[in-house]
């Protein structure tokens, strides 16, 4: 188990689109404002359905480099916008694999992966820069 740890800090986490969306490419904030619930529509107006990994270590890396909270504080902050009504948080799914699926088969969902999992039916929005 020591030695998967390591690799599952180096993945390289994409955000990924239905190849038949019309956005090609996002930016950090747009990023960010889909997935914290503070905007449910793509920059074009189109709806934007965002999708969770239930991979943890994978969801914890994606929103700590995203907005630099912690996974905890991402969960508090869903759960004090949840008791407002406001709007509801990202669905989640059980894996890459699911969440690829998903997206594929979803024109106006969004999501985030291990870039081992991208296939033709997907297009990649958003690259975090090496660090």
């Amino acid at each position: 188990m020591a030695l998967l740890f390591p690799f599952a800090l180096r993945a390289d986490i994409v955000v990924i689109v239905n190849k038949k969306n019309t956005v090609d490419s996002m930016n950090k904030s747009q990023v960010i404002d889909l997935f914290m619930g503070r905007y449910r529509a793509y920059s074009d107006g189109s709806r934007a359905n965002p999708v969770d990994n239930g991979v943890t270590r994978l969801k914890q890396k994606f929103y700590e480099r995203l907005t630099g909270m912690t996974l905890a504080r991402v969960n508090a902050y869903w759960s004090r916008v949840r008791f407002t009504g406001r709007t509801r948080p990202p669905i989640q799914l059980n894996d890459s694999a699911a969440v690829a699926s998903f997206v594929a088969e979803n024109s106006d969902a969004i999501a985030y992966i291990d870039k081992q999992y991208l296939n033709s039916e997907l297009k990649v929005v958003y690259r975090f820069d090496e660090q």
